[in-house]
């Protein structure tokens, strides 16, 4: 394929802030984006007609109707503008002849976001925000604990569970880490041990390991029982890696001091929608919002200038990659 060529991408779910990105940068790369703000369904999967490569955000799960419907249009690649791929079934896509691939972006929007989460849950910041805003000016009951004095214990280390671990260093915290993956040992400092002797000796667990069978309620009923009296959970991975309804129990009974948490179970289809009129019917969700020491945001650690622009960018060329490998191959 030659430069002068001009390669078609369709971009379904596009935020007006991603368009902008995607007008600005599809240009000097030789890309015509045809872009939707509408999630790929199968209903509009003949957008695509005339597109080998389609872009996918993370908001909407896409299923194997909508992925056959896109192969019928001639769609062979998918880039999803996420780390994460647990929206989409990879091995039936593979099936029948789509390859799906993630985006990197910068892993420090995330990593900035889990430092902010973990110093909020450590200082009671909630409770004392919201006592201010009420005009409630008096020291909180509960005193703030200093990182330094802490284990944090950081499950998952991969590009974003190590930008974490190199943000927790300069606290002077003890450092314990888990991956399922063999430990890369340059990283002095950091204990790699068994997942169940973490949870034991943390005073505050993070979680950085993407959503698979295997991850799915990692931290279950029983693994929070084993968690330390008093701990702090952290989570700006998926929500679905904590069995929530035994979390918020652990939290009602006062075991766990607190939980600040950036994703939740079954946060698809309310979480980046208003809901002041209707309130989620999510009754998991509704009590950790009503709980002192749960703090919930809505899945935006990865939303920054820098990791948006990156994720559109490393979109557009992960398309023209798979676009020179199939001329080639």
């Amino acid at each position: 394929m030659t430069h002068t060529e001009t390669t078609r991408i369709t971009v379904y779910g596009c935020g007006p802030d991603e368009s902008v990105l995607f007008r600005e940068l599809a240009p000097g790369l030789g890309v015509r984006p045809a872009v939707t703000d509408a999630p790929v369904s199968e209903a509009n999967a003949e957008l695509a007609a005339g597109s080998r490569c389609i872009s996918v955000g993370h908001k909407s799960p896409v299923t194997r109707a909508t992925l056959r419907a896109l192969r019928r249009a001639g769609v062979g690649y998918i880039s999803t503008r996420s780390i994460g791929c647990n929206h989409i079934d990879v091995e039936y896509a593979d099936s029948i002849g789509i390859l799906v691939e993630n985006v990197s972006y910068s892993p420090d929007s995330v990593a900035d976001y889990t430092l902010m989460l973990m110093l909020m849950a450590v200082r009671d910041a909630k409770s004392i925000v919201r006592r201010t805003d009420t005009h409630d000016y008096r020291l909180s009951e509960v005193r703030g604990k200093e990182l330094r004095d802490l284990t944090v214990g950081v499950i998952g280390t991969g590009r974003i569970g190590t930008a974490v671990i190199g943000r927790l260093r300069g606290f002077g915290c003890r450092i314990l880490a888990h991956d399922s993956r063999p430990a890369d040992r340059s990283d002095t400092g950091v204990e790699r041990i068994p997942l169940d002797e973490l949870l034991c000796r943390s005073d505050l667990v993070t979680l950085h390991a993407p959503l698979t069978e295997t991850t799915h309620h990692l931290l279950n009923r029983q693994r929070l029982a084993r968690m330390k009296r008093g701990a702090l959970i952290v989570n700006t991975g998926r929500g679905a890696l904590i069995e929530t309804e035994a979390l918020v129990q652990e939290l009602e009974s006062g075991r766990l001091s607190g939980a600040a948490l950036d994703v939740v179970e079954g946060e698809e289809g309310i979480f980046y929608a208003d809901c002041r009129d209707e309130p989620p019917e999510s009754k998991a969700l509704l009590r950790l919002q009503e709980l002192p020491n749960a703090l919930i945001s809505p899945h935006t650690a990865y939303y920054t200038d820098h990791a948006l622009r990156d994720a559109v960018e490393n979109s557009l060329t992960n398309c023209l990659t798979f676009e020179s490998r199939s001329h080639h191959g």
